[in-house]
């Protein structure tokens, strides 16, 4: 069961890692105004396990914190699948 744990543990740094990297492009495309990263992805990789890297990075680069959807959205996807993986935790320990 140990190597699972590491398993989990490396997709979720790897997927915060896409999460950042995501925001900052998309924020630097906007400031060139050139083609933007999809709030759908956005939101995506949130679902996926990227939360933690997304809300960080947006208010570090200061970049979709005035849209309802991100900084209520990316919060509430994030408390609840961290929930949920340690509900499953507990189950299966």
């Amino acid at each position: 069961m140990v190597w699972l744990n590491w398993v989990i543990v490396g997709y979720l740094i790897v997927i915060n890692v896409v999460a950042v990297c995501l925001t900052v492009h998309d924020k630097r495309a906007a400031v060139k105004r050139k083609r933007r990263v999809p709030e759908k992805k956005l939101m995506l990789v949130t679902a996926l396990g990227g939360g933690v890297g997304m809300y960080l990075t947006m208010y570090a680069v200061r970049h979709k914190t005035k849209h309802l959807k991100f900084v209520i959205g990316v919060p509430v996807i994030t408390i609840l699948e961290t929930a949920a993986v340690i509900t499953l935790i507990c189950l299966y320990h």
